[in-house]
């Protein structure tokens, strides 16, 4: 009884030790997304969200799975984070009207054409001028605050370390596959929206941060990044 009580004790003290060592990461987490979301967000409620979902990952990690901790939490943070903002959805219908227009012009116009579609080229798709399209662009990036997730492809699936019962040999085979289309895809990216999407996914930079980098303004890597998005969806198989 006494060995059960103390293993007990230091299951506890040690889920504690882990709370406190990942606040940190929730509150970084946060702050990359609050910039890519409205003033409405409150950074205080993301990390609430974020709390939540780290004393979930504590409640549910078993290291026998492969992945480590640190990997595991911060996934499960960022998804109740979006899920808190998914709940209570700011954006337009109009805004996700205006983004599958973008997807489709941008489609038709490199079907036509056989290459990379410029801004003015798909401006002149959807007949806008320049400066709307830009908009809808800035628009759109506000509606893509998902990440990956808008095109059905999650963390989960890109990290390889869904949680859950993930584990027969079909499974793996889609994940494998969709990875090896995606990779595919992002190469295919002009330089300057594969180098934001690698400085915003992988170096965990925001859209300032990466303004700075690459000396443009901070609208102007959301409208990449949006562009970047938009070209995805638009070669990725259905």
């Amino acid at each position: 009884m006494e060995t059960t009580a103390s293993n007990q004790q230091k299951q506890k003290v040690s889920k504690e030790q882990l709370i406190k060592k990942h606040a940190v990461m929730v509150k970084r987490i946060a702050y990359h997304l609050l910039g890519r979301l409205p003033q409405s967000i409150l950074l205080d409620d993301l990390m609430q969200a974020g709390m939540v979902g780290l004393l979930e990952a504590v409640r549910q990690y078993d290291e026998n799975k492969g992945a480590s901790f640190e990997t595991y939490a911060s996934i499960r943070v960022r998804g109740h984070m979006l899920d808190d903002v998914r709940r209570n959805d700011w954006v337009p219908r109009s805004v996700y009207r205006n983004s599958r227009m973008v997807s489709a012009a941008v489609k038709e116009v490199e079907n036509r054409l056989g290459r990379d579609a410029k801004d003015h080229e798909v401006a002149e798709e959807l007949d806008v001028g320049l400066d709307d399209y830009h908009a809808m662009l800035t628009d759109g990036a506000s509606a893509h605050l998902y990440g990956f997730d808008d095109l059905g492809v999650t963390d989960d699936m890109l990290k390889d370390e869904a949680p859950g019962k993930l584990t027969e040999p079909y499974v793996h085979a889609m994940k494998a596959d969709m990875k090896t289309q995606l990779t595919h895809v992002i190469d295919s990216l002009p330089e300057k929206e594969r180098l934001v999407l690698s400085l915003y996914y992988e170096q965990d930079l925001n859209l300032k941060e990466i303004g700075d980098v690459i000396g443009v303004s901070e609208s102007r890597v959301s409208q990449i990044h949006s562009q970047a998005t938009h070209r995805i969806r638009s070669r990725l198989p259905e």
